[in-house]
């Protein structure tokens, strides 16, 4: 069954004087995924992020939302999580994720059954009536969190939505966005912690200097950019895999190896080759990680 496309980015451009800070950028959301949008600092992630928001109006191309009356923004329907905090400090955080939702036309009785379902989930129970100010960075991370997605948004915009977040509070908010995502929200993910990004992520737009350098699943682009390593535990200082052809280079640190090989070079059959006096106490054979592809371009020796 094919997903519906909630919104769709053709030919987008955008200049800031005589910098093209978005170039040609194409791509789509679907109802149900999770996408990714990467890319290094002062790649355009921020800008193409406030142009589908409407912050900022593109130059030249189409920004359609094809949900609401009309493919114009339908901002009911449009939750946003910024990376820039934006909460009123003097307030109490009931009252700031009910005026949230009150912004959104939503039904302030199911909101305040749904704020209380959320704070709970969080770990934030109790704290209905703390002022703002009185909150920690991840606590308070957790309130905008849920007032981003107080009104069962149908589209969802999280950028750097782990910042702050401790490891337990992280593995809570991946939960909720796969909940979201399993119950049909389309969401666009910005985050610079890659690990987080393969784990949730059903496709990735990767840019880099305004251009688009990739868009497809984490798994293609991982096939497209990254050629396979292997990774060697023991004691085998005198050991020179460099000088096997397939290998492109080598890394060594302490007793672990990485053996890194050329493009189309399967490990599979480096492995057989391997001679029987090799010690070796682990042994794992991946592809490069989205963290390695990331550093590459963003260095540009991708």
């Amino acid at each position: 069954m094919t997903n519906k496309t909630v919104l769709e980015l053709k030919e987008v451009n955008k200049w800031f004087r005589d910098k093209h800070a978005v170039q040609n950028i194409s791509f789509a959301v679907q109802e149900g995924k999770i996408t990714g949008i990467l890319g290094p600092n002062g790649a355009g992630k921020s800008t193409l992020i406030r142009i589908l928001m409407g912050i900022i109006r593109q130059d030249e191309g189409e920004v359609g939302y094809l949900i609401g009356k009309d493919h114009n923004l339908p901002r009911e329907l449009i939750g946003f999580l910024p990376e820039e905090r934006g909460l009123y400090k003097n307030e109490k955080i009931i009252d700031v994720i009910l005026y949230l939702a009150d912004l959104k036309n939503y039904d302030l009785n199911k909101a305040r059954d749904r704020a209380s379902m959320l704070l709970e989930k969080l770990g934030l129970k109790g704290y209905e009536k703390t002022k703002i100010e009185e909150l920690s960075k991840g606590m308070a991370q957790k309130v905008q969190f849920i007032g981003s997605i107080i009104h069962e948004p149908k589209f969802l915009v999280l950028d750097e939505p782990f910042s702050g977040l401790d490891p337990v509070s992280q593995d809570t908010f991946k939960a909720e966005i796969r909940e979201l995502a399993a119950n049909g929200t389309a969401i666009l993910l910005s985050s610079h912690q890659m690990n987080i990004v393969e784990q949730l992520c059903d496709e990735i737009l990767l840019i880099h200097h305004g251009q688009k350098v990739a868009y497809n699943t984490v798994a293609n682009i991982k096939e497209q950019f990254a050629n396979y390593k292997c990774v060697l535990v023991g004691i085998n200082e005198d050991v020179n895999f460099e000088e096997d052809s397939r290998v492109e280079r080598m890394e060594r640190e302490g007793q672990t190896v990485t053996i890194h090989f050329h493009q189309d070079v399967h490990p599979l059959r480096f492995v057989r080759d391997l001679p029987d006096s090799l010690e070796w106490d682990e042994m794992h054979i991946d592809r490069k990680s989205l963290h390695d592809i990331f550093v590459s371009i963003a260095k540009e020796e991708g």
